[in-house]
């Protein structure tokens, strides 16, 4: 066994039938800055999470110095180029893997790439050159097929809802999720998760391990949430 494989084989139990963490913030939000995005992550792992979604360089750098439990990295960037923004080129993969990431996860769609850069050429590289598992957020299964086609090692429904062809979803795709198990590769539940039992109906549909990220850690989009609901709130634009 080759020390990826055996490094999959350990996140593989590390994960497996527990939650996931999504901790981050918009870029303008107060909320935004590496030591709070840390102190999610490190509340995430005292109140029994089994690993954390983190974006951006700097924030993994600092989380990494506070928890034991795996993270999954990735680096938003958005451009005129492309639709794609998850770790959307083999550099800002680079840049996850050396700030600490234990997983790397990246867009998996077919929709063009910044650069022109060939997705299963990402997957070889990272696996070839950083050394990491990959994860592959997607929207649809033909996509799934595709990433584990490619040799991904985790395979996320992170984007369905989030592209044009699944748009019209607005609830977490557990058809999408009980599909996808037909597949080898595990299968990781990821979207529109709002309560407790959302997290149990995906792992009934087979899911191998759940991310939360709004409804845990997005307080800005909770606060909007309770805001509309009552009959006087503030309205300011945050500004940084």
């Amino acid at each position: 066994m080759s020390e990826l494989q055996s490094q999959i084989v350990n996140l593989k139990s590390k994960i497996q039938h527990g939650l996931i963490v999504s901790c981050q913030a918009p870029q303008n939000s107060p909320l935004a800055k590496p030591e709070i995005i840390a102190a999610f992550a490190l509340t995430a792992q005292l109140n029994g999470a089994v690993g954390v979604r983190i974006d951006a360089p700097e924030n993994i750098r600092q989380v990494k110095q506070l928890i034991r439990i795996p993270i999954i990295g990735i680096y938003k960037i958005v451009s005129d180029q492309s639709d794609v923004y998850i770790t959307p080129t083999f550099d800002s993969a680079a840049k996850v893997a050396r700030a600490g990431a234990d997983i790397i996860a990246i867009d998996a769609t077919f929709r063009p790439r910044p650069q022109n850069e060939n997705l299963a050429e990402i997957v070889e590289k990272i696996h070839l050159e950083l050394k990491l598992p990959v994860m592959a957020d997607v929207a649809t299964f033909k996509e799934a097929q595709n990433a584990e086609k490619i040799g991904c090692d985790f395979i996320g429904t992170t984007l369905s809802g989030y592209t044009s062809e699944t748009k019209h979803l607005v609830e977490p795709d557990f058809m999408l999720v009980k599909k996808l198990t037909t597949l080898a590769t595990p299968i990781i539940c990821e979207g529109r998760l709002r309560k407790p039992e959302n997290v149990s109906e995906a792992f009934a549909n087979g899911a191998f391990a759940v991310v939360v990220g709004n409804a845990i850690t997005g307080t800005d989009w909770l606060v909007r949430e309770f805001a509309q609901a009552a009959p006087k709130r503030v309205s300011q634009q945050i500004s940084t």
